[in-house]
């Protein structure tokens, strides 16, 4: 089998990117090593940028998230005993956030591809890439039993921080940055009203907390917690105990707890990988980079990564632009590290760091302190927030 550009792995990435191509009429296939099932059962992000939102309408799957998804035009944080709100529509010059779901995402790419009829290959087993330097690249895969090879100008590494794509980069051409982050959030969903209609980011005594949303009737709650708990010690009853413990009490007063519909702790850490080419692979999303969930990143810098592979292929195909290609990983990581920066700068802002000393402490006070008195500190945090502009592809 021949295509034009092969995908590895069916995430939101993965989907977005293919459909974007297809729309443009350059042909691709999509391998993905899970089932259709395991993939929609990933509970991830719910917050996108304009820029992602945008490019979700670009590719024509954008639908049932404008009937559905929830347009936000601020967040609220709380700290040291005050609520603050940021109009981040007036101090972006009017962007917003669509809070929707990234399942939600997902399934509508799912869909759209499914409609469409270009190929996916689910539960693709023992994927190989190779030729990534001498311009034959192919993949070869199992299915069935049976052994695949797929030839290809390129390919797009969408297949996670344990995918196969960056693994098949020789280990002296990349460098790694890496953070690790000495707690975790523990998350929890339920079937109960949001306590509040914007996002709650909140510094407490007791640590971090975080009061997200699905829909009008879908929540996500989470709290900072040592690494060394675990989802088994977390009985609802504590959790909505110890959330309603570090919220302010006239936001406390109205939470409404249900049983969760999913818990779960997950590490926090900073991560990227230079480059995000090799060759002809290219490497998307968290195949290339991780931040912490504080900023509201993840999915929103995959997207980023979507729409400049995308466009610079377009170019290719259309233009016969092929020293666009050299230009991914530059412009990319651009916009990779601003938005490390901002994800590890809200962490820092929000969280306790076990071993901080009155210095540290006092340091991070002050920066609260400036970044919400100040109108200069309110735009930074808002303009990052809901996302800096896609650079241009000249």
């Amino acid at each position: 089998m021949k295509t034009q550009v092969a995908i590895i792995g069916a995430g939101p990435s993965g989907l977005l990117l293919g459909q974007l191509l297809h729309k443009a009429g350059i042909d691709n296939v999509i391998l993905e090593r899970h089932s259709p099932d395991y993939v929609l059962g990933r509970i991830r992000a719910g917050v996108l940028e304009q820029g992602v939102v945008d490019l979700l309408r670009e590719a024509g799957v954008a639908e049932r998230m404008d009937r559905e998804g929830l347009v936000h035009e601020g967040i609220e944080l709380a700290c040291s005993g005050r609520r603050i709100r940021l109009d981040l529509k007036a101090l972006s010059g009017g962007k917003t956030v669509m809070v929707y779901g990234q399942t939600e995402v997902t399934r509508d790419l799912m869909d759209a591809r499914r409609a469409s009829g270009a190929p996916i290959v689910y539960e693709a087993q023992n994927v190989r890439l190779s030729g990534l330097k001498d311009g034959m690249p192919h993949v070869t895969y199992e299915k069935d039993g049976q052994t695949h090879r797929l030839d290809c100008d390129y390919i797009a590494g969408c297949d996670g921080f344990h995918g196969v794509s960056r693994q098949s980069i020789p280990a002296e051409a990349l460098s790694h940055y890496e953070r690790v982050y000495p707690f975790g959030w523990l998350g929890l969903l339920s079937d109960t009203p949001p306590v509040h209609e914007e996002l709650i980011y909140a510094h407490t005594d007791l640590g971090f907390v975080l009061c997200s949303q699905r829909s009008p009737t879908r929540s996500r709650y989470y709290l900072q917690v040592p690494l060394s708990d675990r989802v088994e010690d977390w009985s609802d009853e504590r959790f909505w105990n110890e959330l309603k413990r570090r919220l302010p009490g006239d936001v406390a007063n109205r939470l409404v707890t249900g049983p969760s519909l999913e818990k779960s702790i997950a590490p926090l850490r900073s991560y990227v990988v230079e480059p995000m080419q090799y060759g002809r692979l290219f490497l998307v999303g968290d195949a290339a980079h991780i931040v912490p969930p504080t900023g509201a990143k993840g999915l929103n810098l995959a997207g980023s990564d979507v729409c400049y592979l995308y466009r610079i292929l377009l170019k290719v195909y259309r233009e016969g632009r092929t020293e666009l290609l050299e230009k991914y990983s530059e412009l990319a990581l651009r916009r990779v590290w601003k938005g490390e920066r901002f994800s590890w700068f809200m962490t820092n802002l929000l969280h306790d760091f076990e071993g901080s000393d009155a210095f540290d402490r006092r340091m991070q006070l002050a920066d609260r302190d400036y970044y919400l008195d100040s109108e200069a500190g309110r735009v930074t945090i808002a303009e990052n927030y809901v996302g800096l502009p896609y650079e241009e592809i000249a």
